[in-house]
């Protein structure tokens, strides 16, 4: 059959869809871009905010009026919105023909080879995660790598743990047995992906942690660059600072999602930082690792955010000057601690809030952007941008989140360039290949 693939959400969530697309081909199915060329689609979804959830019903309804009008005979969802809406989905949406949850996206090709009968798996999701083949659908010269699945913090606004299920470690010779194969594909960049990365090893109750997964991955010939996706606050561990501030291949950058800064919203969040220990963290990675740039994400609107929690937010990001950071308004989901809060203020002035957090942090990007102009990078080449220059990224950008470095000169796609830093454009620093 002729199958068209959509992967929407994160990064985990794409490794799900890279595996399935390599059950699929094993089974001598053909994978199409344009799905009125389609037999049949598969929808991996998202959903993790309100947002994430109408673009994957979006998407499901038009792949079903293709079921209409066109060639599409069968379409299977899977991912997070069909593990969190398992009782309702087949019920409310009769275009679905197959639905798989977390647990079951291995069986893919069985949902599609179901002939026109409904076909529904929910395996445990908390099972170990299935060691599976990829079509790597990312790079060139990068990938994710996913090391653990689930969650088992219990922030009061998230649904991650009731959808992923626990947090389960891969195994660290699976870790490295993937990370040797994608480094013989060409790859020079491991992004280690995670709920939580720093949390790797914990539930082996061996002494394996995330310090241990990197002074392996390390030795692995032809990975240049590690970086990590994403480091909570209270799980950064001295030995863990160290391995970074001293290992060339771990890049410093450090994506610690933070949230918020006001104590009492912290405490609402049910998050364990103060305001204090955020501080403390981040003067501690700075003085540490030299060249450190620190990203964050953060919550805006959160039930009990008022104009005084929301102006000591700004206060912190005016003093710290945070060279990375996004910033979401707070989404109530159903079955969550958040969701039945009292003291939410309206989604206008959630809105205004995201704005002048965003306004500010482009402020501060740009001013440490500015800060690079004359400097020599090392830089990922990507392959070419829209103007015909080479797109790439140093050590201080990550893939989706952060801005490319526009460049002249000689590359290579996949592989490194030296490029000295001339100018910022439009919020892309842009320079020449050296």
């Amino acid at each position: 059959m002729n199958i068209h693939f959509t992967s929407l959400g994160c990064a985990k969530n794409l490794i799900d869809s890279e595996q399935m697309l390599a059950l699929l081909k094993a089974a001598g199915h053909v994978i199409v871009a344009d799905p009125a060329q389609a037999d049949a689609a598969v929808v991996n979804t998202c959903a993790f905010i309100e947002a994430a959830q109408q673009e994957a019903i979006n998407a499901i309804l038009e792949l079903a009026e293709l079921k209409k009008t066109g060639s599409l005979k069968r379409l299977v969802v899977t991912g997070c919105l069909a593990q969190r809406y398992s009782e309702d989905i087949l019920r409310e949406m009769p275009e679905i023909d197959a639905v798989l949850g977390v647990g079951s996206f291995p069986d893919v090709v069985a949902a599609l080879e179901a002939g026109e009968e409904h076909y529904a798996r929910f395996a445990d999701k908390n099972a170990p995660l299935p060691e599976l083949d990829r079509t790597v659908t990312t790079g060139p010269g990068w990938a994710y790598l996913k090391i653990a699945d689930g969650c088992d913090n219990r922030c009061a606004y998230c649904v991650i743990p009731s959808i992923r299920g626990k947090y389960r470690s891969r195994p660290m010779d699976a870790v490295l047995a993937e990370a040797e194969t994608l480094a013989k594909s060409g790859t020079k960049e491991l992004i280690l992906v995670a709920q939580d990365v720093t949390r790797y090893g914990h539930d082996f109750r061996d002494g394996t942690t995330l310090c241990t997964l990197l002074r392996e991955l390390v030795k692995v010939p032809g990975i240049e660059w590690i970086r990590l996706h994403y480091l909570y606050p209270n799980e950064i561990t001295d030995e863990l600072i160290d391995l970074i501030a001293a290992e060339p291949k771990v890049l410093k950058y450090l994506d610690v999602p933070i949230q918020h800064v006001n104590d009492a919203i912290l405490r609402r969040m049910r998050r364990p930082e103060t305001r204090a220990s955020i501080e403390a963290l981040f003067a501690k990675l700075r003085a540490r690792i030299p060249g450190a740039v620190l990203r964050t994400s953060l919550i805006v609107g959160l039930p009990g955010e008022g104009e005084g929690e929301f102006q000591e937010l700004l206060d912190f990001l005016r003093a710290q000057r945070l060279p990375r950071a996004g910033v979401f308004t707070f989404s109530p989901q159903e079955g969550t601690p958040a969701a039945d809060m009292p003291d939410r203020c309206s989604e206008a002035e959630a809105l205004a809030r995201q704005r002048t957090v965003t306004d500010l942090q482009e402020q501060i990007m740009d001013e440490y952007d500015r800060a690079q102009i004359g400097k020599v990078f090392q830089v990922l080449c990507e392959g070419k941008g829209e103007d015909g220059r080479w797109a790439g990224r140093r050590y201080a950008d990550s893939p989706d989140v952060d801005e490319q470095v526009l460049f002249t000169g000689e590359a290579v796609p996949g592989q490194f360039a030296q490029v000295r830093i001339d100018a910022l454009e439009d919020g892309c620093l842009t320079g020449a290949a050296v």
